[in-house]
Formats: structure tokens, sequence, C-alpha cells
């Protein structure tokens, strides 16, 4: 798919504007341009659409927030590709001029947003990239993240492994950033509790032989095993786990993202994982509950951890929007409006840290007929350190 410009104008306020309110002196201001880089094509492909589907209909469900602003959205095919970063960013920011940037979903093309992005006269809004380096030592006053970072969904399952009474476990995961962020975070909370990493085993990436590596944790008979898998990686993972015995005799731990969009096909291979994670589909709140029916009544499909991201992403524009009644030509006064947004959100409420990344809960799934359902609150209002973070 070629990388198009497609640029949206929707009028999210079909009112009448009658009288010289502060929303007609906002309206003036012409619509509110929010760039848009996404992969919506290749591998990623869902992930983008499901991001912009929760964006649009945030923006649309509050559009009262708005203030008679219009939103023009200039959406860039990223093709998950890093080298194509940096020249779609500079078009967003000197060509289109946009207000707000968004995205993206691949850490890699995040390293090449934020070259160009950081402390430029625009904000950027990362709706899923997880590298700890984008509210860590690249941490700009411009850069908000609505995801997580790589850190926080591994940290709370060292604690949780402790508690289930695990003292040597081997740790799994590709051979890349954010596995070996994922590795370090939870390696960080087990030995601190005592804990012990038997073994760290770092596979290339995107290699799925697993059956080497899955005889010598047999051979080494740990407490548990933890991972870092997702997408089709995580499914033959899962798989291959339950095909060479070890499942019922070694506890598969692991970041939520194993078990995130990956159910249906790992089947009954999956039962009784457990994940760490900001979010599950049967969390019983109203914001989800919401969010999820009207989600499948819009799109025709079922909502997902990157629709709530993207979601999220639009409560916190027009939350912003609102606080400034409309008017966002001042930058400082932009970025102090969304530094204290406080999101109420299907994953539960959240707020932003100095570095610009959600505090947020983090959950204990279990999977149980073919769902990831909620055991506890792992980790409450859950910060990420910001390790080299100077703001």
């Amino acid at each position: 798919m070629k990388n198009k410009n497609k640029i949206l104008n929707t009028a999210l306020l079909g009112v009448s504007l009658v009288s010289l309110s502060s929303s007609v002196i906002a309206a003036d201001q012409g619509p509110i341009k929010v760039g848009v880089m996404l992969p919506f094509s290749g591998v990623y492909g869902g992930l983008g659409e499901a991001t912009r589907n929760g964006l649009k209909m945030a923006l649309q469900e509050h559009a009262a927030d708005l203030k008679g602003r219009d939103i023009e959205f200039i959406e860039m095919d990223t093709e998950a590709k890093p080298s194509r970063a940096p020249e779609i960013a500079n078009s967003l920011l000197n060509k289109s001029h946009a207000d707000f940037i968004i995205g993206p979903v691949h850490s890699g093309v995040a390293m090449g947003m934020i070259k160009v992005l950081k402390k430029k006269d625009t904000i950027m809004i990362i709706p899923n990239a997880g590298a700890n380096a984008a509210t860590g030592p690249l941490c700009a006053p411009n850069i908000f993240r609505t995801s997580f970072s790589a850190w926080q969904p591994s940290y709370p399952m060292g604690k949780i492994a402790l508690e289930q009474g695990f003292k040597k476990v081997v740790t799994l995961s590709w051979n890349y950033g954010f596995g070996k962020e994922s590795l370090d975070a939870f390696e960080e909370s087990f030995t601190s509790g005592g804990g012990e990493i038997v073994k760290k085993m770092l596979i290339p990436f995107p290699k799925t032989e697993f059956q080497s590596y899955l005889s010598e944790i047999g051979s080494i008979q740990p407490d548990a095993v933890f991972v870092f898998f997702a997408g089709g990686g995580a499914v033959k993972f899962v798989k291959d786990y339950d095909a060479m015995g070890l499942k019922g005799k070694i506890p598969l731990l692991g970041a939520g993202f194993l078990t995130e969009g990956t159910l249906a096909a790992q089947g009954d291979s999956a039962e009784g994982v457990l994940t760490t994670l900001h979010y599950a589909d049967p969390l019983d709140n109203a914001e989800n509950n919401a969010f999820r029916k009207n989600y499948s009544e819009k799109f025709g499909k079922p909502s997902d951890l990157y629709a709530v991201q993207g979601y999220d992403t639009g409560l916190m524009i027009a939350s912003a929007v609102n606080a400034l009644n409309g008017d966002i030509s001042d930058q400082k006064a932009l970025i102090n409006a969304l530094e204290n947004s406080k999101i109420k959100s299907p994953r539960g409420d959240f707020t932003f840290s100095k570095a610009h990344n959600p505090i947020q809960n983090v959950y204990l799934r279990r999977v149980e007929n073919g769902e990831n359902q909620v055991v506890k609150l792992a980790a409450p209002d859950l910060e990420d350190p910001a390790r080299g973070c100077l703001m």
C-alpha cells in the first residue's frame, strides 16, 4: 500500500453558533490539525486501524469539549518502517503544521519521530510504542505517552512470582530492545525480593524455533518461566510450550502481550497463563463497559487494547482543548493542560508523571476459558521511574 496523505476535514460539532461566545472565537481560529502516524498496512495494520478508530471515537463523543473547533486529520501510513519516520514526521511538522502528531505503534518508528519532533512547535503523543527512552533519556516537554513504558507491564510480575512462591526463574525473549527491557524490569523486582534468575535466554529476532530453548528449560526445571513475546511469536511460543510438555509442570508468566490479541490462535495451550498488563477486556467499570459496547456498535468488531489507547489519546486532547477554552495557540499553556489531564479511561483512571508517562494500574490476569480474566490489581497507580529524564 502506497503511503498516502488522507486529509479528513471532520466537523465534530454540528451545532449552530448564534452569538459571539468564547466558542465562536475558538472556532474562528480554524481547525485543530491532528497528524496521525500509524501503520495502516503490513503486519501492524490492524493495530494502527484500531488506534485510529479509538482516537476518532473519543473526539466525536467529546465534541462539545472542543469549543467549536473542527478537527482536521492528516493520516500517514508509517508501514511500521523506522526509516520512514523522520521524513513523515518532518512533513507533518513543517508542511502540514500539525498541532498534534499521534504515533506510532512501533518503538523504532518512535525513535525516528522523536529525533525530528523533540522540543518543536507541536505535541507528540505516543499511543502505543513502549520504548523506555521515549519518556526516559529522550523525554521532552512536548512529548507525551498514553500507553505504557516497557518497564511498566513487566515490573509487577516479579512481585507476583515471589508471592506465588517461585524462587528460581528462567527468563526468555527476543534479543531486541523492548524484549530486553521487559526482562530487565521483571528481574529488577524479582531479585530485589530475593528471587534468582537462573538463566536469561535471548533469541535472535524474529526467530520462532523455540524447541531447543524449551528443551533446556525442561532440563533446568525452574520454578517458573517469564517471557516477553507478542503477536505470531507469542502464539507459536505458547503452543510449543504446551507441546513440549512444560504446561502444567512449570508455570508460564509473561508481560501481557503474550496473551493480548493472541488467545484465539493459542487455544487451550494458553489456559492458565499468568500475565500483567494495564488493561483487560473484562474489566468491570462503567467506562470500559460503555466503551466496548459503543466501539462494537460503531465499527462492527470487538475493541482491544490498541483501541483503548487511541481512545485515551482522544480524551486527552479533548480535555486539554476544553481546559483552554479552545485556544491552543500558547504551547506552554497547552503542555500544562495536558500535564494536568485526568483521564477517565476504560483501563481505569490515570494521570501523567513528570516525564509524561501514564501513572496507571497494572492488573494480574489469568487465561480462563479463552479470556484474560482479571485476578487482582497487581500494582495500583504504577509510575515508570523514567531513568535519564531531566525534566
